[in-house]
């Protein structure tokens, strides 16, 4: 993050602070080129021994500090990444997004982040993060982030991470996803095991092109009711992400004494269910069972404490850059992904239906 600012007052009569030695100012001193210098930092072997010490000693005495991005411009090569996303915020977004920052840093990359809005022109919204060159990264939970990715041009370098993309379908771009239609499914056959005749469902957003399609989450609620010849009620929600959102909807489930357990499509929805289920004076677990979705940090520490799907986003994110990273380095293979799937989180939340 760049920040900018100014002082009041009389300029300070000290001395200049010394300017930070560059790349060539080290090729300079050390009477090399600066591609020389690269080498030499980067340990390839193809330099001399007497060269490696010149240069050594000129970046000692010059106090030389690698700056990755200025060391990237001044060798012709731009290594950075600018993220698209909708949201981050959201604890989905912000743990992906802390995944792709610190591969990035890693890798010696710079990160910038674009926010699209509901009133960007995302043509020109793309077109403006892919003229700075490096790549782009798109995190494309959402409609508007998933709009903007089928709209990256196929020459510029991009990856993405995205919803589990419906079976014999696959995204525009190289992506990474959890398979959480499985992870919803799962869940939902752990309520029916509780005893419950059936499950209600308080959806989140799809990134589907149409209001009325259904994302993995909803599909793999719906597919565990269906094989266990339950007709899936009406699924809630799809229009927010929020905990506001879930009490809205929390507060119309709560009227119906049939409603026993509900699974919600993140831990914010089930946040706000939660709530709404207390002030509707009905007990979690006692009266209902709520489950969320992603793990979020808080999740394990409400009252009664949330069983929900745990979700690496981190992973997501680092497999996600180094999708990106193969396409702006030559000879970069990806190593193997380090995303571990999801899992069932047990906590306090939910309970054999009583009888």
């Amino acid at each position: 993050m760049d920040v900018t600012g100014h002082t009041s007052g009389k300029p300070s009569s000290g001395p200049e602070p010394r300017k930070a030695a560059s790349i060539r100012d080290v090729a300079q001193a050390a009477g090399v080129s600066y591609q020389t210098v690269s080498r030499v930092i980067n340990g390839h072997p193809n330099v001399r021994e007497e060269t490696r010490k010149r240069v050594e000693e000129a970046i000692g005495a010059l106090g030389f500090r690698r700056n990755a991005t200025a060391f990237a411009l001044a060798i012709g090569v731009t290594r950075s990444v600018t993220v698209l996303t909708s949201d981050t915020t959201l604890y989905g977004y912000a743990a992906t997004l802390q995944g792709l920052e610190e591969a990035a840093r890693a890798a010696g990359y710079s990160l910038g982040v674009k926010v699209l809005t509901a009133e960007d022109d995302l043509d020109r919204t793309v077109s403006s993060a892919a003229a700075g060159g490096g790549g782009l990264m798109v995190i494309g939970f959402d409609r508007l982030a998933a709009s903007a990715l089928s709209r990256v041009p196929a020459d510029v370098p991009c990856a993405a991470v995205v919803e589990a993309p419906s079976h014999g379908q696959a995204p525009p771009r190289p992506a990474v996803w959890a398979d959480d239609r499985e992870a919803a499914r799962a869940a939902t056959a752990h309520l029916l095991q509780l005893g419950h005749r059936t499950v209600h469902y308080v959806a989140i957003p799809t990134s589907a092109g149409t209001r009325r399609s259904e994302g993995p989450r909803t599909q793999g609620w719906r597919s565990a009711l269906e094989s266990a010849g339950i007709t899936p009620p009406e699924p809630q929600g799809g229009k927010g992400w929020d905990a506001q959102a879930g009490y809205d909807e929390g507060l119309r489930l709560a009227d119906d004494p049939d409603v026993t357990a509900i699974l919600c499509g993140n831990d914010d929805l089930a946040l706000g269910v939660l709530r709404a289920l207390h002030h509707a004076g009905r007990s979690v677990p006692g009266d209902v069972s709520v489950i969320g979705f992603d793990d979020a940090p808080h999740s394990g520490f409400l009252t009664p404490s949330l069983t929900t799907v745990r979700m690496d986003f981190q992973g997501l994110g680092r497999d996600a850059f180094n999708l990106l990273r193969s396409q702006l380095e030559d000879g970069f293979e990806p190593p193997a992904p380090t995303f571990v799937g999801t899992d069932l989180v047990i906590r306090e939340s939910s309970a054999p239906r009583h009888t």
